[in-house]
């Protein structure tokens, strides 16, 4: 029986944030969850006492369902591995597993294992077929979403697909979602939730630069372009970014436009980088990364994360399906 993402992961709200690196934090991540939908940290490339640190502040921030988001295109399968232990170690089991792109098998064996929680975002059918029948909460990423791509059908297109292939599978929408009319037309496309990201860039709990909030507020659809410029860290993958002078010029020197600090170590940030502008980044902000959906078009003021939840809460499948299940 077909059940909403709030149900399947006990939250109030059928809301999921995306785990944006860099930019979503474990204050982020834990503002979304303490107003009842579901949080995510970015995990990226961390692992070791980095990582450890990150799961330390989420776990200490919220005791409600909360994600932690890796890549595992980006980091290989063996730091895949190491990242998970530490994810399933080191956090209660209210803490879920979301992963940005398909894992290897043993990778769902793993976390269900564990009685974790597995959410998988895909961009093609096949994919989103392949996760929902190792049991993960799929999210259908469409080409209106910021950041990098995985698919090239539109957000409707891809949930209305898996719909037909997958009429019990738990299916959450992501792509260009920045109203909640927006919303309602991902819903009646079949989707059992929502994701945001470019929504949560400009959360007052975010971490993006104060500069890439603002050109987030200020742009329309028409500003983004999908590019594949910024590969320095994760190349072979399309982007939607906010357009610059490094989308509109690739031909230039990949010199050091910055610095940013994670996690307390500080880096070079070069032109091209696909680092995304933190509030622990300087340099040429105007140059860097600034990854952006079409949600933009909707989205013109910074809020709270709680605001935004509250906002969506009225047309998402919420808590009284929770409470249905849970006395079921």
């Amino acid at each position: 029986m077909r059940s909403s993402v709030a149900a399947v992961l006990g939250v109030e709200v059928s809301l999921l944030q995306s785990g944006m690196g860099g930019v979503a934090g474990a204050e982020l991540a834990c503002a979304v969850s303490n107003a009842g939908a579901a949080g995510c940290v970015g995990g990226y490339k961390l692992a070791g006492e980095a990582l450890s640190a990150m799961l330390r502040r989420l776990t200490e921030g919220t005791d409600r369902p909360v994600g932690v988001n890796l890549i595992p295109e980006v980091v290989g399968p063996e730091e895949l591995d190491r990242q998970i232990a530490q994810v399933l170690d080191e956090t209660p089991r209210s803490v879920y597993v979301s992963l940005f792109g398909m894992p290897e098998d043993e990778v769902f064996d793993r976390v269900a294992a564990a009685g974790r929680h597995l959410v998988v975002q895909v961009g093609t059918v096949a994919d989103g077929v392949r996760a929902a029948e190792r049991g993960a909460v799929v999210v259908a990423q469409g080409i209106e979403a910021g950041g990098h791509l995985l698919g090239h059908s539109t957000r409707d297109e891809l949930v209305t697909a898996l719909r037909d292939r997958l009429p019990d599978a738990c299916i959450v929408a992501a792509g260009g979602i920045g109203s909640p009319d927006d919303a309602r037309l991902a819903i009646a496309a079949g989707a059992d939730g929502v994701l945001l990201g470019t929504a949560f860039v400009v959360a007052h709990e975010s971490r993006a630069h104060p500069y890439f909030k603002s050109a987030v507020t200020a742009a329309t659809g028409t500003d983004t372009v999908i590019s594949d410029v910024y590969e320095i860290g994760w190349p072979g993958r399309r982007h939607r970014v906010l357009a610059t002078d490094v989308t509109r010029d690739p031909k230039q020197p990949k010199n050091f436009i910055g610095r940013t600090t994670v996690e307390g170590k500080t880096y070079l940030v070069p032109r091209f980088s696909a680092a995304v502008p933190t509030d622990a980044t300087s340099g040429r902000i105007e140059e860097m990364a600034m990854y952006c959906g079409l949600s933009c078009d909707a989205i013109s003021t910074e809020a709270s994360a709680a605001h935004i939840v509250a906002e969506f809460a009225p047309v998402l499948p919420g808590a009284a399906e929770v409470a249905k299940t849970k006395k079921g």
